[in-house]
């Protein structure tokens, strides 16, 4: 099987509404090949409830989560009301793109010739999950398809339809970096200060670009303000480092955050 049979307890899980009596709302879950769980009146919302009707109904797309699973008796009890509104928004959200990532690798089974259950698979056994995979191949090609192992034909359709689709999101810092060398070859120990500034991380983007004498502007661009704050941050100690180690002077200032390109 390429997904799990049956939800986790504690696990948030996208549900339709089938199903509506007066003390319970019968759904199906439907990442869960259409398994049936139920909403105990007191688990649909916080206080007390005269008209179970006011708050699901049936065709209703709502995101529970998982209190207790009896497989034997295939019993899946759930709460609505313990999610909160944050988290119905990221499970739809990630719900919405794994459909997304369904019909993607049918285009990939299409162009390749082989079947998307094998595909599926393949991608299920190294992320558990579909979308994230295009992802990678949009950030780290080469790392991606190497951790798949997948054939050429597959590779080939994969980073087609990944670079035609996914749009990974993107934000950019920048700031003043400061090099002072009194060296006699303190022209190349800037050079070696600068290289040293532009490391290789998976997902980022680092830009040098000449102020005057003795600033650099160094601007990084990455997919969350997180991981930009470390880059930006490790290039310029590596750059002011080089400097310093050769009796120079380095500092570092950031600027205002730029905000977010696409």
């Amino acid at each position: 099987m390429n997904e799990r049979d049956w939800p986790d307890q504690g696990e948030l899980v996208v549900c339709t509404v089938t199903n509506v009596k007066d003390f319970v709302a019968f759904v199906t879950l439907d990442e869960y090949k259409g398994r049936e769980g139920l909403i105990p009146i007191a688990e649909v919302a916080r206080g007390w409830i005269k008209h179970i009707r006011d708050f699901v109904r049936e065709g209703q797309k709502v995101v529970c989560k998982v209190l207790h699973v009896n497989r034997e008796r295939g019993h899946i009890d759930l709460s609505l009301k313990d999610v909160n509104e944050h988290q119905r928004r990221e499970k739809i959200h990630e719900w919405k793109n794994e459909q997304k990532a369904h019909r993607w690798i049918k285009f990939i089974s299409e162009a390749s010739g082989v079947a998307a259950e094998t595909i599926e698979n393949t991608f299920y056994a190294q992320y558990g999950v579909l979308y994230p995979v295009f992802e990678d191949v949009v950030l780290d090609e080469e790392a991606t398809l190497q951790k798949l192992g997948v054939e050429k034909k597959v590779a080939d359709a994969l980073i087609q339809v990944a670079h035609e689709n996914v749009k990974i999101p993107q934000v950019t810092i920048s700031g003043h970096l400061i090099l002072i060398s009194t060296k006699p070859d303190g022209v190349n120990i800037i050079r070696r200060a600068l290289r040293s500034a532009q490391p290789k991380i998976q997902g980022v983007k680092i830009d040098l670009n000449y102020v005057g004498a003795p600033k650099y502007i160094i601007k990084v661009t990455a997919p969350d303000y997180k991981q930009a704050e470390r880059a930006i941050e490790k290039a310029a100690k590596a750059a002011i480092g080089v400097v310093e180690r050769s009796d120079g002077e380095g500092k570092f200032v950031r600027k205002q955050r730029a905000g977010k390109s696409q």
